[in-house]
């Protein structure tokens, strides 16, 4: 028996929310204070997960400007580009906070207020956007194109908002590091 459209979208959104569930599981987990020695200096991890951001977000604007100018295909390659950059940047974001201790934040006066308001609203979005971001995509992998549109129009700023935040975190978090 096949299944219909909306079958499939069911079972393509189940898939979205538990593995948006585990990774938020994931990220809890790395917040412990013990943190395991596996011999390996992985401080140079938040460099690279943050260029992986910042390409999420290029790629994201690309993909927006495909879009507008109705290059479907482009867009499509693009956003895939983007979700796969994004997974990249978790797995190295979980392996760094999972093995190394939190960085504190240095800075004083008035920048300090600013770091705190990205970092929360970073954080608060980064854990709201995932699951919106892969129920937008099954929309538009599904054909529910109008559907994906209606979703996009405020899932896309969100994931923009989180790809920028954190790299511009990181800027403002590395005279703090431990170099």
């Amino acid at each position: 028996m096949k299944m219909t459209a909306e079958q499939r979208l069911k079972r393509f959104d189940l898939f979205a929310y538990l593995s948006s569930a585990l990774v938020l599981a994931l990220v809890v987990l790395t917040r412990g204070d013990v943190k395991p020695d596996f011999g390996i200096d992985f401080s140079f991890l938040p460099a690279v997960y943050s260029s992986f951001n910042a390409v999420t977000a290029v790629v994201l604007i690309l993909a927006l400007v495909a879009i507008k100018k109705k290059k479907v295909q482009l867009h499509q390659r693009l956003i895939y580009t983007a979700i796969g950059t994004s997974i990249i940047f978790l797995l190295l974001y979980v392996v760094y906070h999972y093995t190394t201790p939190e960085t504190k934040y240095c800075g004083e006066g008035s920048i300090r207020y600013f770091y705190f308001f990205l970092l929360i609203s970073h954080i608060i979005l980064a854990g709201v956007i995932l699951p919106f971001i892969l129920l937008t995509f099954n929309r538009a992998f599904l054909g529910m194109i109008d559907r994906h549109r209606k979703m996009a129009k405020w899932v896309f700023p969100l994931w923009l908002y989180v790809a920028l935040t954190g790299p511009l975190i990181y800027v403002m978090l590395y005279p703090c590091y431990n170099h």
